[in-house]
């Protein structure tokens, strides 16, 4: 109730939806052992609460579905890669220092875990630049131009083309209706 009283037209659509299908459903689901229809109807509530979900997503973008796609990409690739790299790392140290199966040497275990928790975020930067750079190219072009922008910004010396050279840089990267640049007259 809160975040309705406080969101804008777009978000009062997108609860609205949410609410009518959940409105609609609790009703029809508190009767699953009713004899016959009890199943059926508890089902049509149950589509229903997902119809209202569905139209709530789709049509009034109630969750950002791209970042949820975008987090599940990329943490569900590093935690195949990370578990990958941890088994082997056991196979191949607990070959060397020990044996394998119930012998395993709490060496290797722990070499293993160690070496996986030292990759984490340099695997993860690098999945998530790579997710980025396929999946989400306005956001891979933005991070690129502001990079060169950056790289021009340290030898640039003359006021005018820099801020021209800002201002398409904003341009680029954010697309505004309108940008400008005030800049305070030196003493």
């Amino acid at each position: 109730m809160l975040r309705f009283r406080r969101a804008g037209a777009v978000q009062r659509q997108q609860i609205k939806w949410f609410a009518y299908g959940a409105v609609l459903s609790i009703p029809l689901s508190l009767f699953p052992e009713a004899r016959p229809w009890g199943p059926y109807l508890e089902f049509l509530g149950t589509v229903l609460l997902l119809a209202g979900l569905g139209i709530g997503i789709f049509r009034y973008r109630l969750w950002d579905i791209d970042r949820l796609v975008n987090r599940t990409l990329v943490y569900g690739l590093l935690t195949a890669i990370l578990g990958a790299v941890y088994a082997g790392l056991v196979l191949v140290l607990g070959q060397l220092f020990g044996g394998i199966g119930t012998d395993t040497s709490s060496w290797a275990v722990a070499g293993a875990t160690l070496a996986v928790a030292a990759l984490f975020q340099p695997a993860r930067r690098r999945i998530q630049q790579t997710v980025d750079r396929r999946f989400n190219r306005r956001k891979y072009n933005a991070a690129k131009t502001i990079e060169a922008f950056s790289i021009r910004l340290r030898d640039q010396i003359d006021l005018d083309t820099l801020s021209a050279e800002l201002l398409a840089a904003v341009d680029q990267t954010m697309q505004p209706a309108a940008a400008s640049l005030w800049l305070r007259p030196s003493a």
